[in-house]
């Protein structure tokens, strides 16, 4: 991977491309088609996707589900990391220097106190705290009193944007749309949403069944660090995060197999399980830990087409795309989709690359 400065990620932005929240129905959010091939670039809706993808390829997407991983309390507020082994949870806690370790705090839900339900502070380290979550006078384990009590982790940029313009949010809404439809609720893990998935509905899944569309899936659990932009010199220099992924043997033995289909990977998450996989890939399946970066110069070996969001600037998410279509094309993309008015980020338009 050549070296790559932190500004050659930055690109012209006007925040009044955020969307904060999602087209209605899912699958009216509009659709750049960009052919790396034919070097055209076509306009038109997810809806419509069924004219690019058809009989022959392979849709691969992530089912990982969303935690209510966003918990607040009277005087602060945080964000679950992640499970340890202990059954204490890591996370990264508002003002966390004026709490100690012991104290207590109740939870404040979506629809008032919560409870009894409370985090309990057991120690520190050097980015967050480890916490016990105490279930209140309803019972139930931590799982219970994540899903009762917490919030939908969206985006800080969403929740500003939506501040700024004086928009009211709904946690029983972003719930329901911080979610995609094929989510398996018992693989609860992300602390944030796959979201180019989110712009699918069960019609256009159908639609895309009736074409001969091959279905596949994956799990990557998304990580906070996907928020995390790149602040050092070079994106080599940046601490990649690590997340959890898998690839259940179905999935594996079609990328084994020859001949393969076409692989259209539903958004970055769906990529970076895909090309964590060694090589050749294992028939029986694979999964554990990936810190994967991808960027300019890396070669794709089991994804031929990435259906994606429009990214932040200085991410690296921006730089994983930016590898799939040259990081100058792209910011030329992202500049031609300010003109025409697409909506930018997790509830943004959207961007399919052939």
């Amino acid at each position: 991977m050549d070296e790559l400065s932190a500004e050659a990620l930055d690109y012209p932005f006007d925040e009044r491309h955020i969307a904060t929240a999602p087209a209605h129905p899912r699958d009216a959010a509009r659709l750049m088609v960009v052919d790396r091939a034919a070097g055209t670039v076509e306009h038109a809706h997810v809806r419509d996707l069924a004219r690019w993808v058809g009989a022959g390829d392979a849709l691969v997407v992530n089912r990982s589900s969303v935690l209510r991983a966003r918990l607040r309390t009277d005087t602060t507020e945080g964000l679950l990391l992640e499970p340890m082994p202990d059954g204490t949870w890591r996370m990264l806690l508002r003002r966390a220097k004026r709490f100690a370790a012991g104290d207590r705090l109740p939870l404040v839900g979506p629809h008032g106190p919560a409870g009894g339900d409370a985090i309990e502070l057991v120690v520190r380290d050097a980015e967050a705290w480890r916490v016990r979550l105490v279930a209140g006078s309803q019972g139930g384990d931590a799982a219970t009193v994540i899903e009762r009590s917490g919030w939908t982790p969206l985006p800080p940029y969403i929740l500003r944007s939506r501040e700024d313009r004086n928009e009211r949010g709904d946690d029983d809404a972003d719930r329901a749309e911080y979610e995609t439809v094929y989510a398996d609720a018992a693989r609860r893990g992300s602390v944030a949403a796959p979201t180019a998935g989110l712009h699918f509905t069960e019609g256009l899944l159908a639609a895309l069944d009736a074409r001969g569309v091959r279905r596949a899936e994956v799990i990557l659990h998304v990580g906070a660090g996907t928020f995390r932009p790149v602040d050092a010199a070079t994106l080599s220099a940046h601490p990649m995060h690590t997340e959890h992924f898998e690839v259940p043997p179905a999935t594996a033995a079609m990328l084994a197999g020859r001949p393969r289909p076409r692989i259209v990977a539903v958004g970055t998450t769906t990529v970076r399980a895909l090309e964590s996989l060694p090589e050749p890939v294992p028939a029986g399946g694979a999964g554990g830990e990936t810190s994967i970066l991808i960027a300019p110069g890396h070669r794709f070996r089991n994804v031929d087409a990435m259906l994606t969001n429009f990214h932040l600037p200085r991410s690296t998410l921006l730089a994983l795309v930016g590898a799939f279509t040259g990081l100058d094309r792209l910011k030329g993309l992202y500049a031609l989709a300010q003109r025409e008015g697409y909506r930018f980020y997790s509830f943004g338009d959207a961007m399919l690359v052939l």
